[in-house]
């Protein structure tokens, strides 16, 4: 599981951004994660509690945004979800296509109190 280091980084981040404005207390971490990510949202969920125990983030709340593995088709130009269609373009079949987004893990938003 090599979540619960990635969160520590994040944890890192966001107490550096929080130094760096004066902020001193956070209500909300929100992450967006992409489905075609390695990073898994329910680890992510389980070790945050551990991940945040002591730090400025202790007491904040975690919300994560799923984004979509969403490729276009390089035959016929569809845009489709690669998870929901196995990677082949429901219009034409095709397995040929350039992704478009559903890689991401990024810090969205840090919402102070």
């Amino acid at each position: 599981m090599h979540e619960l280091g990635v969160v520590m980084e994040v944890i890192k981040t966001v107490e550096g951004f929080a130094k760096k404005n004066g902020v001193t207390q956070i209500d909300t971490l929100v992450l967006q994660i992409g489905e075609l990510s390695s990073m898994i949202p329910k680890y992510i969920e389980a070790c945050y509690p551990a991940a945040v125990d002591g730090t400025l983030l202790q007491e904040t709340k975690l919300k994560i945004e799923i984004l979509p593995g969403n490729g276009i088709c390089k035959s016929c130009n569809k845009v489709f979800n690669l998870i929901e269609h196995k990677s082949k373009c429901p219009d034409c079949l095709s397995e040929n296509f350039q992704l478009l987004g559903g890689k991401e893990f990024m810090i969205k938003e840090i919402i102070a109190c």
